[in-house]
């Protein structure tokens, strides 16, 4: 029986579904109201075809929640610029609608290897949840303090020249005399927006409990790295996800936008800064850097003091060691995944593509520690065996005790 991909473009309203065979004929193609039984009509619909396979377009975004719904049957998921392009190379012009969104996402999820297997919601996704709020309040505090900055240059002369805290507003507000209606109206808004301020860093700071609550929780070895707490930890472990979707620690640095570009023509190397990648990770790396650099015992510090005096800029010797920081993430990443799955790991790493050449065991990186030899991780194929399409993959362990 040929193979069947049933790609999947989800909107917030709808989702319309497009099945092709294995030349991309299109067999069918189905539109579904979002609603509470989009799975079942979705799964009544494609039981012509016993032997198929779903590809849901962004199934991190707004397909998310059909993706969790289908994961029992086996989904790809498809970055929505694989669609696109499939759609601009079939026909030269873009000819957006929904059903050809959908067959787009079909044949790249039929030819493209750029797509990887969708899994249940494990510890990651909790970790990405409250790493999301707390950098949404982040971004609320930043807009506060912003706000009450401008109105403190209207009550103080000079105003408040850096950062500002809750308490230093208080001082401010204490000592300040406005005059006039205005003045006065001014003073009752810096009050309230103190208090936002405050009700802000009230909700940080249980934001970060629990995400150091559920990072503990999941046994990572990340927070032994210096420079690295639970916020950073949560984010990283949170947006990476399975680790064994990165061949190598190069691939995982492209992801995360430390490798440079290279922009090469003819007998011309030039390499340039990457804008591209996860830029929650990039920040992350990035704090995590200047977090080292700012402590002279650590070893970032040693490794970025050597850069500058190779006569490196301190751009690019910052640059030189978010790389390094990736690199050991990438390698804490891989032993938590060793540790995690004992089974899947018990073959070793052997005969893997596209692994790195250097080794070492499983929790080789002593605590605060930020160079050593990166650890191998098999690498599942992303396509996943025709006999087993209809079976319900294998969700991946994790420890859920508390680190020692």
């Amino acid at each position: 029986m040929t193979a069947v991909m049933i790609g999947v473009d989800p909107h917030k309203g709808s989702h319309t579904a497009v099945a092709i065979g294995a030349a991309e004929e299109p067999l069918g193609k189905l539109r579904v109201r979002a609603s509470a039984g989009q799975a079942q009509r979705l799964v009544a619909w494609a039981a012509a075809w016993p032997e198929r396979t779903w590809a849901v377009e962004g199934a991190g975004g707004l397909g998310h929640l059909l993706a969790q719904q289908l994961v029992a049957a086996g989904v790809l998921d498809v970055q929505p610029k694989l669609g696109a392009r499939v759609r601009l190379l079939a026909t030269g012009a873009s000819n957006k609608n929904d059903p050809n969104d959908a067959l787009s996402v079909a044949v790249a999820a039929l030819r493209s290897p750029a797509r990887r297997q969708v899994s249940a919601d494990d510890h990651a996704a909790v970790l990405r949840v409250w790493s999301r709020r707390h950098r949404d309040l982040g971004r609320a505090k930043n807009q506060v303090a912003c706000r009450l900055h401008a109105v403190l240059c209207e009550l103080v002369p000079g105003g408040v020249p850096k950062e500002i805290t809750a308490a230093q507003a208080t001082r401010i507000l204490q000592s300040a005399q406005p005059s006039g209606v205005a003045g006065q109206a001014r003073g009752e808004l810096a009050a309230e927006l103190l208090a936002d301020m405050r009700r802000l860093d009230a909700q940080m700071l249980q934001s970060k409990k629990k995400l150091a609550i559920a990072v503990t929780a999941s046994g990572t070895s990340l927070t032994g790295l210096f420079g690295v707490g639970p916020v950073i930890a949560a984010t990283v472990i949170g947006d990476a996800a399975d680790v064994a979707r990165f061949a190598s620690r190069d691939h995982f640095a492209a992801y995360n936008g430390t490798a440079p570009i290279e922009v090469s023509s003819g007998n011309r190397k030039i390499y340039r800064l990457s804008l591209r990648g996860n830029r929650r990770i990039n920040h992350a790396i990035h704090m995590a850097a200047i977090t080292q650099i700012r402590h002279r015992h650590s070893d970032g510090r040693a490794y970025y003091d050597k850069k500058l005096a190779e006569g490196k800029t301190h751009k690019e010797a910052l640059r030189s060691l978010k790389r390094q920081i990736s690199n050991a993430i990438f390698r804490c990443l891989q032993a938590d995944a060793r540790q995690a799955a004992p089974a899947a790991c018990a073959k070793g790493p052997g005969g893997q593509p596209g692994n790195d050449s250097d080794s070492s065991a499983a929790g080789s990186h002593p605590e605060r520690r930020l160079f050593g030899q990166a650890t191998p991780e098999p690498s599942p194929t992303l396509r996943p065996d025709p006999a087993k399409r209809t079976s319900q993959p294998t969700r991946r362990s994790r420890r859920t005790s508390q680190n020692p």
